[in-house]
């Protein structure tokens, strides 16, 4: 009989071969971009906490307020004793910035795609899924037990191809994309997606995690609006703005909702000082998208859509050693290999944020201008 564990020692040699091997790394966030790891001071730019919130006075105050008044825990499901007062207000909030009717908290934001789109969809639906999209999409894209389309990356006409061909054959259908994807910074076609699922009765879903408050598109075409508390909004948790029916729907389905114990009230309690903050000061959240393209500029890189910005290297062993090589000036830049990129398309992802300073985006942008992206194969 194979141990368990040899049979783990096995695959985890395999994964050391390939470079793939996926390793823990105590990392302490002493303020919004400085880290204390393996004994060093290092500037990060590998954390999506995009308005530097997390470490915000008024965002901590609140966070606490609601632990002396609430406790740590919610305690049970929502549908059950854990339904915290303050989470209403934060879905009223979220749908109202969202403009939509109604919203629904998740635990997390994984947990809400894994949760929403079974709802939707089932056996006899369709879903056509951008190939690029969240690995908690694509969860939730099969958990639904729908047939699954794929569309070549933000290639509106493909996704259309696949609609005239075979729309028809099926109950529902329903397109899904990210509004801003996570590994590549780029933004979805919202509005030609939107107006696609018009011209072939299908509902579209965006997941937005990496937009709000930094770089947010909207389109009256978006019947599911998902993103997460995790982000921008300096807290955790996930959330979906939708009609007022649909929401009831999710909120009677989802089993990600219906099994889970509900988040901590501390973090919504944060995340609503934080989206007070985002609606209230225009300038911070032009910010990190401001720095990002400081940096793409001084790179000779495309101009950034986004806080996100990949620098393409290709080969697993090539991102290490650049992660490494920025480690040793002083930077935290974590390389991105597969499965959560494709083959081929290793990377280091860099995440701009509000409190960047300018010297350090500059200083960045030489070693990788001059010494990085030179490696890339």
């Amino acid at each position: 009989m194979t141990k368990l564990s040899d049979f783990a020692n096995a695959k985890l040699a395999e994964l050391e071969a390939r470079h793939l091997r996926r390793t823990l790394a105590d990392t302490h966030r002493t303020d919004g971009i400085w880290v204390n790891r393996g004994g060093r001071k290092l500037l990060s730019f590998s954390c999506n906490d995009y308005l530097n919130l997390t470490h915000d006075r008024r965002v901590k105050q609140a966070a606490i307020a609601a632990i002396e008044t609430y406790g740590t825990g919610a305690g049970a499901s929502r549908l059950v004793t854990g339904n915290c007062p303050v989470f209403g207000e934060l879905e009223s909030r979220l749908a109202a910035h969202k403009h939509a009717e109604a919203a629904c908290l998740f635990g997390s934001g994984y947990l809400a795609n894994a949760g929403i789109i079974p709802v939707i969809a089932g056996e006899g639906d369709l879903l056509v899924v951008d190939e690029l999209a969240h690995s908690c999409l694509w969860a939730g894209s099969r958990l639904s037990r729908a047939d699954v389309l794929t569309f070549r990356h933000n290639d509106v006409d493909h996704a259309r191809d696949l609609l005239a061909a075979s729309r028809a054959k099926y109950r529902h259908a329903l397109i899904v994309t990210e509004s801003i994807f996570s590994m590549d910074g780029d933004a979805a076609p919202v509005t030609a997606l939107a107006t696609l699922g018009r011209e072939y009765d299908s509902w579209l879903m965006t997941d937005d995690a990496h937009g709000l408050g930094v770089s947010e598109t909207e389109s009256d075409g978006v019947d599911l609006k998902m993103g997460t508390l995790s982000k921008a909004l300096a807290s955790y948790g996930g959330y979906v703005c939708a009609d007022r029916a649909v929401i009831d729907l999710i909120k009677t389905r989802a089993r990600t909702l219906i099994y889970s114990t509900g988040l901590p009230p501390a973090s919504a309690a944060a995340a609503l000082a934080a989206l007070d903050i985002i609606e209230s000061d225009p300038d911070l959240t032009a910010r990190p998208l401001r720095n990002a393209r400081r940096f793409t500029d001084a790179c000779g890189l495309p101009s950034a859509l986004s806080a996100v910005v990949p620098v393409l290297l290709g080969d697993e062993l090539v991102a290490l050693e650049a992660q490494q090589m920025l480690e040793r000036e002083g930077f935290l830049a974590i390389a991105i290999r597969p499965p959560t990129v494709p083959e081929g398309t290793a990377r280091l992802r860099l995440a701009f944020t509000a409190q960047h300073p300018e010297d350090e985006i500059a200083r960045l942008a030489q070693i990788v201008r001059d010494r990085i992206l030179p490696l890339a194969i």
